[in-house]
């Protein structure tokens, strides 16, 4: 890929045949990948590191939507950062807030960023009531800096701070996390993601966009009332989330039309896999958590499906202006909240039933017999620190979704990336309710 190269729809599509034409020799690729692991530079402590990588001289920086990115000092030529593992107030969304665990104050943790070749010197603070560690999730570093507890390390003990350091062999979108009571640990919030830049001037280049997005998505088991997830659930989840937050409660991505988008998903849920679909767009598939993968064996596609314990990227331009929906496919994935052990109340005939629960259950209402979606205007009283089930108000009524949603504003010319408002869409193309001149010309007959 050139430089200067962009991928707007026309292109993309135009494209398409190539790259499914070089489908079936996808193993030249992997073994190219494998070379290119083989061939990167070992760990040698007499090695003197390159010179750090500098945000907006050597990479954009990415954004972290709800989220941080972690603060560095340089030291002798070695990056240092300084993580913190501690207890956490952290709102889910308005009106829903918890107990959980994370790092330097939040879940999920900030962003680490840095470039391929940076040596980095992280300190790691135990402020919880455990022992924990950190693992480096995909890094390639020497055995002893992996963070496995009794394995690799002794753990850090509350009250202690570790050093972790290790050169930067490759470049790609990674992860961190806990291998120390993985289920309690990481199900309470400990999880962040570790931004590598690649060093190649050529690669940079090739590969730069205009908005970097971070996006983690992750699952919690909050019931309505309590304070505290519980981390030992495995398969009733009821609190889908981005960067730890549930719609209405995520930040959109707010991009200018005509900009090259990368957004990055990395997926720390304890179960769930997530299909995540854009409206509005196809993109390629640029990374997997292996890395960058080659232009030749790029996918389009418009969901990306991001496994437990995996990272992907995609790609695109924004060229097409608009508020545009992107979420898990799961349904259950886009509602806050919902439990799985309730009756199926769809096409039951509740004719009299509510007057003779008011008997002995006063302002009782017989609810979902047409679906779930009607339940979003009811002003009901719910039980403190919840999350309403009426949903937000959008420029046409009720967005009638939550959880693992957010919104991608493209818009033509804006100043400054804050959020811009909902999109006012040009005259005539917004579906509206059909006249019946227009279903007479049109030969539609309703009977």
């Amino acid at each position: 890929m050139k430089p200067t190269e962009s991928f707007t729809r026309r292109q993309i599509i135009g494209r398409s045949a190539a790259t499914f034409a070089a489908a079936p020799i996808l193993l030249s690729p992997v073994a190219a990948l494998a070379e290119q692991n083989a061939a990167a530079p070992q760990e040698n402590p007499r090695t003197a590191p390159a010179a750090p990588g500098d945000p907006n001289r050597d990479y954009t920086p990415v954004t972290t939507p709800n989220g941080a990115t972690l603060p560095f000092k340089i030291v002798d030529g070695v990056k240092v950062f300084h993580l913190v593992a501690e207890p956490v107030e952290h709102e889910f969304a308005s009106g829903l807030k918890a107990h959980c665990w994370g790092y330097n104050g939040r879940t999920p943790g900030p962003t680490i960023e840095a470039v391929q070749g940076d040596r980095v010197r992280i300190y790691v603070t135990n402020r919880l009531p455990a022992p924990t560690t950190v693992h480096w999730h995909g890094l390639r570093i020497p055995n002893g800096m992996d963070g496995v507890n009794g394995l690799t390390q002794k753990p850090i003990d509350p009250g202690q701070t570790f050093r972790y350091e290790f050169t930067l062999n490759e470049h790609g979108t990674y992860m961190y996390h806990p291998h120390f009571d993985e289920m309690t640990q990481q199900g309470l919030g400990m999880m962040g993601m570790f931004i590598i830049h690649p060093s190649d001037t050529q690669v940079r280049a090739a590969t730069r966009v205009d908005r970097d997005f971070v996006l983690m998505l992750s699952e919690w088991r909050l019931d309505p009332g309590a304070k505290r997830p519980n981390p030992i659930e495995m398969t009733d989840f009821n609190l889908l989330t981005i960067n730890s937050k549930a719609y209405p409660g995520t930040d959109p991505l707010v991009v200018r039309k005509g900009e090259r988008v990368r957004i990055r998903f990395g997926n720390l849920s304890a179960m769930e896999h997530h299909p995540i679909h854009l409206h509005g767009y196809q993109f390629r598939v640029a990374e997997s958590d292996g890395g960058r993968i080659p232009d030749a064996a790029q996918s389009l596609a418009n969901t990306i499906f991001v496994p437990v314990g995996s990272t992907r990227a995609i790609e695109f331009v924004a060229d097409a202006e608009g508020d545009w929906p992107m979420h898990c496919h799961m349904t259950h994935h886009t509602m806050n909240q919902m439990g799985h052990n309730m009756p199926n109340m769809v096409g039951v005939d509740a004719k009299g039933l509510d007057q003779k629960f008011d008997r002995v259950l006063p302002q009782y209402m017989t609810m979902g017999q047409t679906g779930m979606g009607d339940m979003g205007g009811m002003q009901m009283a719910i039980p403190k620190n919840s999350i309403a089930m009426r949903f937000p108000e959008g420029p046409f009524g009720i967005v009638d979704m939550g959880g693992m949603f957010t919104i991608l504003k493209v818009r033509q010319g804006i100043a400054s990336y804050e959020d811009p408002g909902w999109y006012k869409h040009p005259a005539g193309t917004v579906a509206d309710k059909a006249t019946e001149e227009q279903m007479k010309r049109d030969g539609i007959e309703l009977k």
